[in-house]
């Protein structure tokens, strides 16, 4: 039972942690279906009319729409993913899915990526709607499935079979931007316009099958082995885009040092600077093996899995390179590829986000930035619908909430939800 004196969004937000939504990839999740029925019977309780869709068994989305007082404005898409990756209780000092609250933080597989939001969302829509009043413009509220296996069996499946939930939606928010750095001891927030694209791809090595006591030359782990580690030790070039420029421009102006070195301007960012580094290039990181089934067996067949991050509009150059890296005889299959996205750190959206941080946090700067992963903005973006990422968190200095993105130990502090949830109420109010 969460704690009643605390913040609404920060109950709320435990919850959700408590429902263990893991996604294993591959169709492989769980809890998903009753999360979405925990944020369903929420937004009913305000009044809102509920919509979910499930175009898999138990892979549940969810939405509801808030008339807003201008019907005429373009509607403004609100949303959040309900999944987790999977978390191994024996490596975290405290129950991963029991939404704890302890030394002022919210602990939790979740709590970052993106329990957080959901909450903020959900609470800021209630204060306004408990207060009798509207938002600025309609407001769709979507919660989806499988984000974190690419969205193929969530946000890909819903605006593909549901594109009438988005009718006359130009704009979107959702995760991992709005939150501070500390940049040579001056806060700055970073705000998403823009995202890598995204391809899984597999590498697949043959071999001949044989006892393992034999001189054998034709060995697929020996040949997987040598082509995961060429990849996993490439180190690709710095290729900038105007969103990654502006970065560094606006890191230049906080901390006085050179835009001419990407990598040590970044590490005037703290915590933050492995994310930020990212940015500038693509990564192409190694991330499981399968090779094998006995000790004393040679297998004819050895799989790794490559997570690959690419720098807006050089997809192809990059597959074409991975596979002189591994050569010709690794076949490589592309597993998932999902679109990059960047657009100006401009306009009447953006203009409204900058303000909302600004009454609440006056005179820290705001910065665009890359975001080296991926949202379900990705599948919007198939609707026409642009989206950037802005869950607004004020944060300590010392927090490493960047590097705890699918770590271990993910929490965030009380405090920081409870402004999020107020800069956040202030822009659905004023946008």
């Amino acid at each position: 039972m969460t704690d009643p004196s605390l913040p609404e969004v920060v109950r709320i937000a435990s919850d959700l942690i408590r429902f263990d939504t893991s996604n294993y990839g591959g169709g492989n999740a769980k809890g998903e279906r009753e999360a979405a029925q925990y944020v369903g019977a929420y937004l009913e309780e305000l009044g809102l009319e509920v919509e979910y869709y499930e175009p898999i068994p138990r892979r549940t989305n969810v939405m509801a729409r808030v008339p807003g007082r201008d019907r005429d404005k373009p509607a403004l898409v609100v949303h959040g993913h309900l999944d987790v990756v999977p978390a191994m209780a024996e490596d975290w000092s405290v129950d991963p899915f029991a939404g704890l609250v302890q030394d002022g933080m919210l602990w939790g597989r979740g709590a970052v990526d993106m329990k957080n939001m959901n909450a903020m969302i959900l609470t800021s829509v209630a204060e306004i709607l408990r207060a009798g009043e509207r938002p600025e413009r309609d407001l769709v509220l979507a919660f989806f499935a499988d984000e974190e296996n690419g969205g193929v069996e969530g946000s890909a499946l819903v605006v593909q079979n549901r594109p009438e939930w988005f009718e006359g939606a130009t704009a979107a928010i959702s995760e991992v931007g709005g939150y501070s750095i500390t940049v040579d001891d001056r806060r700055a927030y970073l705000l998403q316009v823009g995202e890598k694209a995204l391809i899984w791809i597999r590498l697949v090595a043959k071999g001949r099958a044989g006892h393992g006591s034999r001189l054998h030359d034709d060995n697929a782990v020996t040949k997987l082995a040598e082509a995961v580690a060429a990849i996993g030790r490439t180190r690709w070039p710095i290729r900038l885009t105007s969103t990654t420029r502006a970065l560094l421009e606006g890191l230049s102006a906080l901390s006085g040092r050179s835009v001419d070195d990407p990598d040590a301007l970044a590490s005037a960012a703290g915590p933050a600077e492995a994310f930020l580094r990212s940015s500038f290039r693509t990564t192409t990181n190694p991330t499981a093996l399968t090779a094998g089934y006995k000790h004393n067996v040679i297998p004819e067949r050895a799989e790794a899995l490559i997570d690959v991050r690419v720098i807006p509009g050089t997809e192809d150059d990059v597959l074409a390179e991975l596979q002189q890296i591994v050569g010709d005889e690794i076949i490589i299959e592309t597993v998932v590829r999902d679109i990059g996205m960047e657009t100006p750190f401009e306009g009447e959206l953006v203009e409204a986000m900058v303000a909302s941080i600004g009454r609440h946090d006056p005179g820290v700067p705001v910065i665009p930035y890359l975001l080296g992963a991926g949202t379900d903005n990705k599948a919007l973006a198939y609707l026409g619908i642009t989206g950037y990422g802005f869950a607004p968190l004020k944060l300590p200095a010392d927090l490493d909430f960047t590097g705890m993105f699918h770590g271990v130990d993910e929490r965030v502090p009380v405090d920081s939800l409870v402004f999020g949830q107020r800069v956040l109420t202030d822009l659905l109010r004023t946008y």
